[in-house]
């Protein structure tokens, strides 16, 4: 058993982020760790104890620098160490990106989340790819409230193809603005996270926010705003390409896809898995792979996601 002895000054701060991410640090180190007054004690494989004395050792030094460091921190470090990128640590925690929306701030908590939040602020086509939970949809409709409020677009347009998964829509109730409404959920709940149900209903009602259906974007040119296409993985080849030539200049458009929950009838016929081929090497549009380790939701989650990647066409 190994300890590390750290200052008196940071004890209480320490150790409460430690503690807090116990269990995806001994994770990510494959080691045992526990806490000690104010020592570190941990056990495990020597190479993997070594790593973990270096993180320790970068996150003290981190912390004489920049002063106070919070769970955001913590969160983001491990997952740059789990992508291999020890010997970067320093210099991406020192260049805090985060999205600001009306004084409210939102950080990137995984590798790949700043990523893909950097590619959207430096492309004017971004596809963000992975399973639930990565933050895809939250993040990009951020960055698009985030280009409104400093008025770099003049609205934002929000669309979802409408594909039935498990359940009829002419047999939901109400006309049809009702029955496509629980499709867009997800796009909603973000919103009112965001800005609140007050400012969203109201920009929906100038139509400075547009909520719809992808067939409604058929035969338009949309101009200076942020486009996002949810849940891409549910469009045809036909639909993916009628999408990616509706924005006009001054305009930023991502999509994002999940390829692992397809509704299609014919889920090889998914439009992003041709969208990913033809436009792969095209200067000014960026992929981004968000994977497992980068789910925010729940711990549970991600073991979820791991079981049925391993078991779940066996059943």
């Amino acid at each position: 058993m190994e300890e590390i002895i750290y200052p008196e000054d940071i004890k209480n701060k320490l150790f409460f982020l430690i503690q807090n991410n116990l269990e995806k640090i001994e994770t990510v180190f494959q080691i045992d760790v526990a806490l000690r007054g104010n020592k570190i004690m941990f056990d495990g494989d020597s190479s993997n104890t070594k790593r973990f004395k270096q993180y320790i050792q970068h996150m003290l030094q981190l912390s004489k620098n920049n002063g106070d460091w919070n769970q955001n921190d913590i969160s983001l470090s491990l997952s740059l160490i789990g992508e291999g990128k020890m010997d970067s640590l320093q210099e991406e925690l020192n260049k805090k990106l985060k999205v600001v929306i009306n004084g409210k701030s939102v950080f990137p908590k995984t590798f790949n989340q700043k990523e893909y939040l950097k590619a959207i602020s430096k492309h004017d086509l971004t596809f963000g790819i992975g399973p639930a939970g990565t933050g895809k949809t939250f993040l990009a409709i951020s960055m698009a409230l985030e280009m409104l409020f400093s008025k770099r677009v003049e609205r934002i347009v929000l669309t979802r193809p409408v594909v039935e998964a498990g359940e009829k829509l002419g047999f939901l109730p109400g006309d049809i603005q009702q029955k496509v409404n629980p499709y867009f959920r997800p796009i909603y709940d973000s919103l009112y996270s965001l800005i609140g149900f007050e400012k969203t209903s109201e920009y929906l009602e100038k139509e400075i926010i547009e909520i719809a259906p992808l067939a409604y974007m058929r035969g338009r040119t949309i101009d200076n705003a942020f486009i996002l296409l949810d849940e891409g993985q549910n469009t045809t080849n036909p639909q993916m390409k009628m999408f990616l030539t509706r924005f006009g200049q001054f305009s930023k458009v991502v999509v994002t896809a999940d390829t692992t929950q397809i509704d299609l009838p014919e889920p090889k016929k998914s439009g992003i898995f041709n969208a990913i081929k033809l436009l792969k090497e095209i200067k000014g549009i960026q992929f981004i792979f968000l994977n497992k380790k980068d789910v925010v939701r729940h711990p549970l989650v991600q073991k979820i996601i791991e079981v049925y990647e391993a078991k779940g066409d066996a059943i």
